[in-house]
């Protein structure tokens, strides 16, 4: 699971990167300085949250960076909306699916083990 949550974080600290850029050059944002300070630390804080995965509360600080990335629309407008959008779509999809194979390879070390689900 980890694997894929870190993938989602890594690609999502790139995109807000990208975003910013963007946004600062098209007139997005009134004040650039302010908006490259926040993007930047946005995408730090992506970065800096994939090394959080490795503990028990590590999918929650997961889960307050796509709230971060959402609330970005609020100043950049509804294109970051979307974005942010795809990116809760992709954070769920990764730790459901990563639940998924994580469990199935466990009940595959149990049998390789030789110890059955009834044990």
């Amino acid at each position: 699971m980890r694997a894929l949550c870190s993938s989602v974080l890594g690609i999502e600290a790139l995109v807000v990167l990208l975003a910013t850029s963007l946004a600062t050059s098209n007139g997005s944002v009134a004040n650039t300085t302010l908006a490259w300070f926040v993007g930047f630390a946005l995408m730090v804080l992506l970065v800096l949250s994939i090394g959080t995965l490795r503990r028990p509360w590590g999918l929650s600080v997961g889960w307050v960076m796509q709230v971060l990335v959402l609330a970005t629309s609020l100043v950049v407008g509804w294109t970051m909306l979307v974005v942010g959008t795809v990116f809760v779509v992709l954070w769920f999809v990764a730790i459901w699916t990563g639940q998924r194979v994580d469990a199935q390879r466990a009940l595959e070390r149990d049998a390789a083990e030789g110890r059955g689900v009834a044990e």
